[in-house]
């Protein structure tokens, strides 16, 4: 049995495809973990969620801010960003079955043998273990409601709170976690969010903003901890218990798999 995390897919389904050729993914023994993203920008998001869907517990996903956009869209909630590729996706005969399953997803995942975590953008430094496991089951309590549209999906479009609290309560502490877990990438000297900049940090000149895997880091164990999200990193962290998997296929560069196990990365550069 072999473990499999892959970056950023956004609709690169042929890319994903090859990878997992490349590998010999077997869905009865191996299991494929995502970091979220999984549609927008590429030609086949349909598919990427069809596929996803379809592994059951081989396929292990989070939800990524595209993901959780889709959501919007598809509830007419947001217009779909024009860069997108989501017609194809919307006009499917069971895109409602898929925004279900998809909604279904949390947004983090622990292997606990490997002392590993995943989410999309990383893990706020401020939160422990528990902490974060509380909250991930907050957001996902509510996604699976009838009126999740309502209570999470339209309030999500927001900025503030940036800043964690304990005290924080109903939708803005909803906010903040979903903010953190899909969004986060640089902080300010108080550990509060920066939503602007996306500039690997070798570009920055703002002593204010630091990336948030230079803090240090509430959670107690040596834990590996799994993302995507930031394409500008482009797989380059400075501690080799981070692993960045988002190397920009939807942006013409590659996609990215890596090999718990063996610790190996492989790749598949964008088709077209």
């Amino acid at each position: 049995m072999a473990n499999y995390f892959v970056g950023d897919i956004q609709g690169c389904y042929e890319e994903l495809q090859r990878l997992l050729v490349k590998v010999s993914f077997n869905a009865s023994k191996d299991t494929l973990w995502a970091v979220g993203d999984l549609v927008a920008r590429g030609p086949s998001s349909l598919e990427t969620l069809r596929f996803f869907e379809s592994l059951n517990d081989s396929g292990k996903v989070v939800l990524g801010n595209h993901d959780l956009h889709l959501m919007a869209v598809q509830g007419n909630v947001k217009r779909a960003n024009p860069n997108d590729h989501l017609q194809a996706l919307l006009n499917a005969p069971d895109c409602s079955k898929l925004i279900d399953w998809l909604r279904q997803q949390p947004l983090a995942r622990f292997l606990p043998e490997h002392n590993l975590i995943m989410s999309h953008a990383g893990v706020p430094p401020q939160w422990d273990l528990n902490t974060l496991k509380q909250e991930i089951e907050n957001v996902s309590e509510q996604l699976a409601k009838a009126d999740y549209l309502d209570t999470v999906i339209s309030k999500m479009y927001q900025n503030q709170p940036n800043t964690w609290d304990k005290n924080l309560t109903g939708t803005n502490r909803t906010i903040y976690c979903i903010n953190a877990l899909t969004r986060m990438r640089f902080l300010y000297p108080d550990a509060s969010l920066d939503f602007e900049c996306k500039l690997p940090p070798s570009q920055i000149n703002d002593s204010d903003l630091s990336p948030w895997f230079t803090f240090e880091s509430n959670l107690k164990a040596p834990y590996q901890i799994v993302f995507g999200h930031w394409a500008a990193l482009m797989g380059k962290t400075p501690h080799t218990y981070l692993h960045a998997l988002d190397t920009g296929c939807c942006w013409g560069e590659h996609l990215t798999l890596w090999h718990l196990e063996t610790n190996e990365k492989i790749t598949q550069k964008k088709l077209n």
